[in-house]
């Protein structure tokens, strides 16, 4: 059954909110820009006006393991400001069973980067250069192995769920598509998830001919399933940022060292030739 935040009743639960914190620090770890926090705040507010507990979860930067300088514990003092509750911070967060217990309604915590694990992406890392296909194979496997349990213990800290991370709905990462599945009838999307949907949904159904849309990003591999769905909705798609390097490549374009996904080539080809 279809939940949403508006509707729901918080009393007495623990929401695990997924929220994209993913903001710019300086070299004194200080933000430079707050959009991302301010966006997900009228989300937190709703749990806690509605008398629910806030469990919140993000991902910083891309770090390969535990790295002092993408630590969320940066931010804590920002985002209690902006909530209007102090906020508590957990330093790992797969070791929070503790402070969630003590979580009182009214009262948030924030976790610690969820990227400081390999199984939030479900990518295996550490792998020597030259790794065979059988090794890297191997690791992958494992690594969706203890996802599992990755995700388990994250689910294990509440009663609801709720996205509202747009930055990073699009991946099938733990803390956005795999723990939802442990909540059939306690999840939702949050104020900024929903009205970014209406949004695109809107100027999909609704949008003016010509149509021209402008995708980026870093990688094809994650929004192929869009570019193909737009195929049909759009007169004009501009493709930009890192995946564009993609679809040079692949039309024999030089790209020197740009970022680029070799194995998404013949993808990239058949989006071609489905534009055509």
């Amino acid at each position: 059954m279809q939940q949403f935040i508006d509707s729901y009743n918080f009393a007495g639960k623990k929401a695990i909110v997924r929220v994209d914190f993913n903001v710019p620090l300086n070299e004194n770890f200080e933000i430079t820009d707050d959009t991302r926090i301010r966006a997900a705040i009228p989300t937190l507010k709703k749990v806690l006006a509605g008398g629910g507990s806030l469990i919140i979860m993000s991902h910083l930067g891309r770090p390969k393991g535990v790295d002092a300088k993408f630590s969320l514990k940066h931010i804590v003092a920002h985002v209690s400001e902006c909530l209007g509750v102090p906020v508590k911070f957990v330093a790992d967060c797969q070791k929070a069973q503790a402070e969630v217990a003590e979580l009182k309604p009214g009262e948030a915590l924030l976790l610690e980067n969820l990227r400081y694990y390999a199984e939030e992406e479900g990518k295996p890392r550490g792998l020597a250069a030259d790794a065979t296909d059988e090794e890297k194979k191997a690791a992958k496997a494992a690594v969706k192995e203890s996802q599992k349990e990755f995700v388990k213990t994250l689910a294990s800290y509440a009663d609801c769920y709720i996205n509202d991370a747009f930055g990073t709905a699009h991946r099938a990462h733990a803390s956005t598509a795999l723990i939802a599945k442990y909540f059939p009838e306690d999840k939702m999307f949050g104020y900024l998830m929903e009205g970014e949907i209406k949004a695109i949904d809107n100027v999909l159904k609704n949008a003016q001919h010509p149509f021209t849309a402008i995708i980026g990003g870093s990688k094809v591999s994650s929004k192929l399933a869009v570019l193909v769905n737009m195929l049909d909705k759009v007169d004009n798609l501009i493709i930009g940022g890192g995946m564009g390097y993609t679809f040079i490549k692949a039309q024999g374009g030089q790209i020197g060292t740009s970022l680029h996904e070799d194995d998404l080539m013949p993808q990239a080809l058949e989006i071609l030739a489905q534009a055509k």
